[in-house]
């Protein structure tokens, strides 16, 4: 389980990151159009996840709703207890595993960990952190805005092909990516295997193939890999495409490989 809540503290993106913790902070306002109102819920409400292949027994130990497949498939949401605990419930799965989100708010979000703890006895429940999520994510293939998704890059560099309709029609921006297309991707999105086990790869290294460069995005490990995600020129973006990486001073193996090295049939994710 991943438990996220509101702490004082944050880093230059907004987050603060450590052992047990994310808490994402946002300016504290409302907005009101044609007599709707959206309220940001953020300091009102904590997020644990619960993210394992028998995450469905562990909520119908604490929550008496249909946890099925059926009854709950992937991104629907749902109000329950947790416990005595209010929360609604997403059916979201971004760290690759069979996974749901449980929001609930602050006043009861520790009677929510609390009964998903007890509960997480007998099925074998370990905590794990945000840096971990985000390991697990690159692992599955899964894209996080503003680390990978960058408006550096447009969607064909990006691997975003098929959420583009070019041919629905205009809209913003089709002109432009028209353009870009018929001149080609000058770079793409690839994962890297690193060949070195002393230590991760960090965000900003300088990638290298045939005296030309490109920098590093992210980094992550889970299925015994050292893994990267890197906007790599052509040469790079083929499978099995080496280049190197400048780690700890030294340049070492880095090879393009395919995007979901971890569970690439989906078996864990479905569940």
């Amino acid at each position: 389980m991943h438990q996220q809540s509101n702490t004082d503290g944050y880093d230059r993106s907004g987050c603060r990151l450590d052992d047990h913790n994310a808490a994402a902070v946002f300016p504290r306002h409302r907005h009101s159009h044609r007599g709707q109102r959206s309220d940001h819920l953020c300091f009102r409400l904590g997020t644990p996840w619960s993210a394992r292949p028998r995450a469905r027994d562990l909520l119908s130990a604490c929550a008496r709703v249909d946890w099925s497949r059926d009854a709950f498939p992937w991104l629907p949401v749902r109000e329950c207890f947790i416990g005595f605990a209010p929360a609604t419930m997403m059916g979201v799965r971004f760290s690759g595993e069979l996974a749901y989100e449980v929001h609930a708010p602050n006043a009861s979000l520790d009677a929510a960990c609390l009964a998903l703890r007890k509960a997480g006895v007998e099925h074998g429940l370990q905590l794990f952190g945000a840096r971990a999520a985000g390991a697990m994510r690159m692992e599955k293939g899964f894209l996080h805005w503003k680390a990978d998704l960058i408006t550096e890059f447009d969607p064909f560099e990006t691997g975003l092909n098929r959420f583009v309709k070019l041919e629905k029609g205009d809209f913003i921006g089709r002109e432009a990516l028209l353009k870009r297309q018929a001149e080609g991707a000058r770079k793409k999105l690839v994962t890297l295997q690193i060949g070195a086990s002393h230590a991760p790869a960090h965000g900003g290294a300088s990638l290298m193939q045939d005296g030309r460069y490109d920098h590093l995005r992210r980094r992550g490990q889970r299925v015994g890999m050292n893994l990267a995600y890197a906007f790599a020129g052509p040469g790079l973006a083929y499978m099995g495409s080496p280049g190197q990486l400048g780690l700890c001073g030294d340049l070492v193996a880095a090879t393009a490989i395919a995007r979901s090295p971890c569970d690439p049939g989906f078996e864990r994710f479905w569940g």
